[in-house]
């Protein structure tokens, strides 16, 4: 496909999406409600907050509940599935979250067996600690870290990759695609020996309440929040209109498409033929047709 004919075509595609009337249903289950009380009255124990979130969507669905956590103590934000991610504006997005307070970031892919950012943390760690009181924890010549975030943001593969980088041992945090795997409050798992540092594992907690459905939209597109949440039609529309907004045309060539499309039945149709989930069905007359099977696939996208 020329790129001429995509920037042409792409000249009649929507600037705005309707969202209608749909809003976000609430997702906030007991387990939320118990981890962010349990967060809140240990934090005396802890030395430095890591706020994980999602690289693809850094100014996004970030849990403003965590606000009034990260005073309290150091913090460092990990933007994690870096691999996924639209790298060429990490330092746009850098400037700007430092504009927001926000000093000390790393980019990570923690599902990489060798990742260099991961051998980063501990001294990045340290340092944030070594310029902060530690108040009650003076003493303690060990550190104990906890790890925040909303739900699949790569929380337990964090653990584990610190595990993996600096014991040299396997997980012992379960990782899975699907919000709502880790629902243990507050699990102590040590992930390094020098120093000798824990990290506290706890549940993703999302606001009790998202009122911006666009938000909403971005963190069901990162599998944050549940699609049924939000609704998988909305959020296959969405994501085309924001990859044609982005000039982001990849998917006309992997889906052997003739030229992108504003259309979201048109493209889920195309699809659905050339992955061939299709379905036979009779019709009112006895005779058959085809029932197209709606697919999407997530894709990247930075907000």
């Amino acid at each position: 496909m020329k790129l001429f004919q995509a920037l042409r075509n792409a000249g009649t595609f929507r600037t705005v999406f309707d969202f209608g009337e749909r809003k976000v249903a609430h997702w906030f289950p007991g387990h939320m409600a118990k981890g962010l009380k349990k967060m809140r009255a240990s934090l005396r124990s802890v030395d430095c907050v890591i706020e994980i979130h999602d690289a693809r969507i850094p100014f996004s669905g970030r849990n403003p509940v965590f606000e009034e956590t990260l005073d309290v103590r150091p913090h460092m934000l990990i933007l994690n599935k870096m691999d996924l991610a639209d790298l060429s504006r990490k330092q746009t997005i850098l400037k700007m979250l430092e504009k927001n307070g926000v000093r000390n970031v790393l980019f990570t892919n923690c599902l990489k067996q060798e990742d260099d950012s991961i051998k980063k943390l501990v001294p990045m760690v340290m340092k944030i600690i070594e310029n902060k009181p530690r108040f009650n924890r003076v003493e303690n010549t060990n550190y104990c870290l906890m790890v925040i975030g909303v739900p699949n943001v790569g929380k337990s593969s964090l653990i584990n990759a610190l595990r993996r980088t600096n014991l040299k041992k396997g997980r012992a945090s379960r990782v899975g695609g699907e919000p709502g795997i880790t629902k243990a409050v507050l699990t102590k798992i040590q992930v390094c020996d020098r120093p000798i540092m824990f990290l506290l594992d706890t549940p993703g907690v999302l606001p009790p309440k998202i009122d911006n459905v666009e938000t909403g939209m971005k963190l069901a597109l990162c599998g944050t929040i549940l699609d049924h949440l939000v609704g998988e039609d909305i959020m296959a529309d969405y994501l085309l209109y924001s990859l044609n907004k982005l000039g982001v045309f990849s998917y006309v060539e992997k889906y052997d498409l003739h030229e992108p499309s504003d259309d979201i039945q048109h493209v889920l149709k195309h699809i659905a033929v050339k992955l061939k989930k299709i379905q036979r069905v009779k019709a009112i007359t006895g005779g058959t047709s085809p029932s197209l099977c709606q697919t999407t696939q997530q894709q990247h996208m930075t907000s």
